[in-house]
Protein backbone atom coordinates (compact mmCIF):
# COMPACT_ATOMS: atom_id res chain seq x y z
CA UNK A 1 0.00 0.00 0.00
CA UNK A 2 2.53 2.39 0.77
CA UNK A 3 4.68 1.49 -2.50
CA UNK A 4 1.27 2.05 -4.43
CA UNK A 5 0.88 5.50 -2.74
CA UNK A 6 4.69 6.54 -3.27
CA UNK A 7 3.86 5.69 -6.77
CA UNK A 8 0.69 7.70 -7.23
CA UNK A 9 2.71 10.39 -5.37
CA UNK A 10 5.01 10.43 -8.02
CA UNK A 11 2.96 10.75 -11.24
CA UNK A 12 3.72 13.81 -12.98
CA UNK A 13 1.07 16.31 -12.93
CA UNK A 14 -2.12 15.19 -15.37
CA UNK A 15 -2.48 19.28 -16.83
CA UNK A 16 0.53 20.70 -17.93
CA UNK A 17 -1.55 23.85 -18.27
CA UNK A 18 -1.29 23.73 -14.15
CA UNK A 19 2.06 22.88 -12.98
CA UNK A 20 1.14 24.73 -9.28
CA UNK A 21 -1.92 21.93 -8.53
CA UNK A 22 -0.85 21.89 -5.37
CA UNK A 23 -0.61 25.14 -4.31
CA UNK A 24 -3.74 26.45 -6.64
CA UNK A 25 -5.71 23.66 -5.17
CA UNK A 26 -4.88 25.13 -1.48
CA UNK A 27 -5.88 28.86 -2.11
CA UNK A 28 -8.74 27.45 -4.17
CA UNK A 29 -10.05 25.79 -1.04
CA UNK A 30 -9.15 28.99 0.87
CA UNK A 31 -11.65 31.11 -1.66
CA UNK A 32 -13.79 28.62 -1.45
CA UNK A 33 -14.33 28.85 2.48
CA UNK A 34 -14.39 32.68 2.20
CA UNK A 35 -16.89 32.49 -0.67
CA UNK A 36 -19.02 30.24 1.80
CA UNK A 37 -18.46 32.06 5.38
CA UNK A 38 -18.68 35.95 3.70
CA UNK A 39 -19.30 36.63 -0.13
CA UNK A 40 -22.13 34.26 -1.03
CA UNK A 41 -24.30 35.15 2.14
CA UNK A 42 -24.14 38.79 1.43
CA UNK A 43 -24.91 38.08 -1.99
CA UNK A 44 -27.78 36.42 -1.04
CA UNK A 45 -28.53 39.04 1.05
CA UNK A 46 -28.39 41.59 -1.47
CA UNK A 47 -30.58 39.24 -3.74
CA UNK A 48 -33.51 39.16 -0.84
CA UNK A 49 -33.41 43.08 -0.25
CA UNK A 50 -33.00 44.75 -3.58
CA UNK A 51 -35.82 44.69 -5.75
CA UNK A 52 -34.97 42.60 -9.03
CA UNK A 53 -35.63 45.85 -11.12
CA UNK A 54 -32.90 47.88 -9.30
CA UNK A 55 -30.66 45.16 -9.40
CA UNK A 56 -30.94 45.14 -13.20
CA UNK A 57 -29.82 48.80 -13.35
CA UNK A 58 -26.51 48.70 -10.83
CA UNK A 59 -26.07 45.93 -13.27
CA UNK A 60 -26.16 48.01 -16.42
CA UNK A 61 -24.68 50.53 -14.53
CA UNK A 62 -21.66 49.26 -13.90
CA UNK A 63 -21.71 47.97 -17.03
CA UNK A 64 -21.88 51.01 -18.52
CA UNK A 65 -18.89 52.01 -16.95
CA UNK A 66 -17.04 48.38 -17.80
CA UNK A 67 -17.80 49.65 -21.24
CA UNK A 68 -15.38 52.21 -21.46
CA UNK A 69 -12.36 49.87 -20.47
CA UNK A 70 -13.40 47.65 -22.80
CA UNK A 71 -13.86 49.81 -25.69
CA UNK A 72 -9.89 51.36 -25.08
CA UNK A 73 -8.44 47.37 -25.37
CA UNK A 74 -10.94 46.82 -28.66
CA UNK A 75 -8.95 50.36 -29.91
CA UNK A 76 -5.74 48.14 -28.44
CA UNK A 77 -6.56 45.49 -30.31
CA UNK A 78 -7.17 46.89 -33.69
CA UNK A 79 -10.59 46.19 -33.75
CA UNK A 80 -12.43 49.56 -35.74
CA UNK A 81 -15.95 47.94 -35.63
CA UNK A 82 -16.01 46.98 -31.96
CA UNK A 83 -14.57 50.09 -30.69
CA UNK A 84 -16.93 51.88 -32.91
CA UNK A 85 -19.88 49.96 -31.73
CA UNK A 86 -19.16 49.70 -28.20
CA UNK A 87 -18.54 53.58 -27.91
CA UNK A 88 -21.96 53.99 -29.23
CA UNK A 89 -23.18 51.82 -26.83
CA UNK A 90 -21.49 54.31 -23.93
CA UNK A 91 -23.11 57.14 -25.70
CA UNK A 92 -26.69 55.63 -25.90
CA UNK A 93 -26.63 54.03 -22.58
CA UNK A 94 -24.96 57.50 -21.19
CA UNK A 95 -27.64 59.59 -22.22
CA UNK A 96 -30.95 57.57 -23.06
CA UNK A 97 -30.61 54.68 -20.43
CA UNK A 98 -30.38 57.85 -17.83
CA UNK A 99 -26.60 57.31 -16.96
CA UNK A 100 -26.65 53.40 -17.99
CA UNK A 101 -29.12 52.64 -15.80
CA UNK A 102 -31.77 51.59 -18.67
CA UNK A 103 -29.89 49.09 -21.46
CA UNK A 104 -31.28 50.95 -24.61
CA UNK A 105 -28.01 50.33 -27.25
CA UNK A 106 -28.90 46.12 -26.60
CA UNK A 107 -32.34 46.84 -27.52
CA UNK A 108 -30.79 48.53 -30.66
CA UNK A 109 -28.45 45.78 -31.66
CA UNK A 110 -25.46 47.31 -30.38
CA UNK A 111 -24.25 43.88 -28.66
CA UNK A 112 -21.97 44.55 -25.25
CA UNK A 113 -18.09 43.02 -25.62
CA UNK A 114 -16.30 42.65 -23.02
CA UNK A 115 -12.45 43.42 -23.52
CA UNK A 116 -9.03 43.78 -20.63
CA UNK A 117 -5.49 44.07 -21.19
CA UNK A 118 -5.37 40.14 -20.35
CA UNK A 119 -6.97 39.66 -23.80
CA UNK A 120 -4.92 42.35 -25.18
CA UNK A 121 -1.82 40.51 -24.73
CA UNK A 122 -3.10 37.72 -26.18
CA UNK A 123 -4.21 39.36 -29.09
CA UNK A 124 -0.44 40.52 -29.41
CA UNK A 125 0.92 37.28 -28.98
CA UNK A 126 1.46 36.86 -25.20
CA UNK A 127 0.82 32.97 -24.13
CA UNK A 128 -1.27 32.34 -21.40
CA UNK A 129 0.99 31.00 -19.50
CA UNK A 130 0.46 28.44 -16.17
CA UNK A 131 -3.25 28.69 -14.60
CA UNK A 132 -2.95 30.28 -11.05
CA UNK A 133 -5.37 30.58 -8.82
CA UNK A 134 -5.36 33.88 -6.88
CA UNK A 135 -6.65 34.54 -3.20
CA UNK A 136 -10.06 36.41 -3.48
CA UNK A 137 -9.65 37.13 -6.88
CA UNK A 138 -10.00 33.48 -8.24
CA UNK A 139 -8.89 31.68 -11.24
CA UNK A 140 -6.14 33.20 -13.27
CA UNK A 141 -3.10 32.29 -15.42
CA UNK A 142 -0.13 34.42 -15.01
CA UNK A 143 -0.73 36.54 -18.42
CA UNK A 144 -4.12 37.57 -16.33
CA UNK A 145 -2.70 37.92 -13.57
CA UNK A 146 0.49 40.28 -15.08
CA UNK A 147 -2.64 42.35 -16.57
CA UNK A 148 -4.30 42.95 -13.43
CA UNK A 149 -2.45 46.58 -12.53
CA UNK A 150 -3.33 47.90 -15.94
CA UNK A 151 -6.87 46.50 -15.72
CA UNK A 152 -7.49 48.25 -12.42
CA UNK A 153 -5.80 51.44 -13.74
CA UNK A 154 -8.20 51.64 -16.27
CA UNK A 155 -11.28 50.52 -14.66
CA UNK A 156 -13.43 53.46 -13.91
CA UNK A 157 -14.90 52.38 -10.54
CA UNK A 158 -11.10 53.07 -9.43
CA UNK A 159 -11.05 56.52 -10.71
CA UNK A 160 -13.42 58.00 -7.77
CA UNK A 161 -11.62 60.08 -5.97
CA UNK A 162 -13.79 59.77 -3.17
CA UNK A 163 -12.90 56.34 -1.15
CA UNK A 164 -16.25 55.45 0.09
CA UNK A 165 -18.17 55.74 -2.84
CA UNK A 166 -15.38 54.20 -4.69
CA UNK A 167 -15.05 51.39 -1.99
CA UNK A 168 -19.16 51.29 -2.24
CA UNK A 169 -19.25 50.82 -5.67
CA UNK A 170 -16.44 48.05 -5.93
CA UNK A 171 -18.59 45.84 -2.84
CA UNK A 172 -21.67 46.97 -4.93
CA UNK A 173 -19.99 45.12 -8.22
CA UNK A 174 -18.77 42.12 -6.27
CA UNK A 175 -22.23 41.20 -5.18
CA UNK A 176 -23.84 41.80 -8.89
CA UNK A 177 -21.63 39.27 -10.44
CA UNK A 178 -21.56 36.87 -7.52
CA UNK A 179 -25.52 37.26 -7.19
CA UNK A 180 -25.44 36.13 -10.88
CA UNK A 181 -23.50 33.30 -10.10
CA UNK A 182 -25.60 31.43 -7.08
CA UNK A 183 -27.45 28.92 -8.93
CA UNK A 184 -24.65 27.83 -11.15
CA UNK A 185 -21.81 27.83 -8.62
CA UNK A 186 -23.78 25.62 -6.43
CA UNK A 187 -24.81 23.38 -9.30
CA UNK A 188 -20.63 23.23 -10.11
CA UNK A 189 -20.15 22.02 -6.73
CA UNK A 190 -22.91 19.34 -6.36
CA UNK A 191 -22.26 17.94 -9.45
CA UNK A 192 -18.98 18.27 -10.73
CA UNK A 193 -16.61 14.93 -9.01
CA UNK A 194 -14.09 17.57 -9.08
CA UNK A 195 -15.10 21.24 -9.04
CA UNK A 196 -11.80 22.78 -8.94
CA UNK A 197 -10.57 20.75 -12.22
CA UNK A 198 -14.15 21.86 -13.43
CA UNK A 199 -13.21 25.58 -12.93
CA UNK A 200 -9.82 25.17 -13.80
CA UNK A 201 -11.15 23.60 -17.60
CA UNK A 202 -13.95 25.77 -17.96
CA UNK A 203 -12.03 29.43 -17.00
CA UNK A 204 -9.02 28.07 -19.66
CA UNK A 205 -11.69 27.48 -22.65
CA UNK A 206 -13.31 30.44 -21.83
CA UNK A 207 -10.48 32.66 -21.47
CA UNK A 208 -8.90 31.04 -25.02
CA UNK A 209 -12.28 32.11 -26.41
CA UNK A 210 -12.34 35.33 -25.07
CA UNK A 211 -9.03 36.13 -26.79
CA UNK A 212 -9.89 34.60 -30.43
CA UNK A 213 -13.55 36.86 -30.12
CA UNK A 214 -15.07 33.15 -29.94
CA UNK A 215 -13.69 31.13 -32.75
CA UNK A 216 -9.84 30.09 -31.47
CA UNK A 217 -7.95 27.81 -33.61
CA UNK A 218 -8.64 24.43 -33.77
CA UNK A 219 -6.01 21.78 -32.81
CA UNK A 220 -4.74 19.47 -35.64
CA UNK A 221 -5.50 16.03 -34.77
CA UNK A 222 -2.36 14.18 -36.42
CA UNK A 223 -4.45 10.66 -35.24
CA UNK A 224 -7.66 11.22 -37.35
CA UNK A 225 -5.32 12.33 -40.70
CA UNK A 226 -3.62 9.08 -40.60
CA UNK A 227 -4.48 6.61 -43.61
CA UNK A 228 -4.92 2.87 -42.83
Amino acid sequence: MVLALQACASVPNADARDPWESMNRRIYSFNDVLDNVAIKPAAEAYVNVVPSPVRKGIHNFLGNLGDVWSMVNSALQLKGQATVETLMRIQVNTFLGLGGVLDVATEMRLDKRKEDFGQTLGYWGVKPGPYVVLPVFGPSTLRDTLAIPVNIKGDLVQQFNDPSSRNALSATRVMDARSGLLQTLDVIKAAALDPYTFVRDGYLQKRESDVYDGNPPAIFDYTESETP
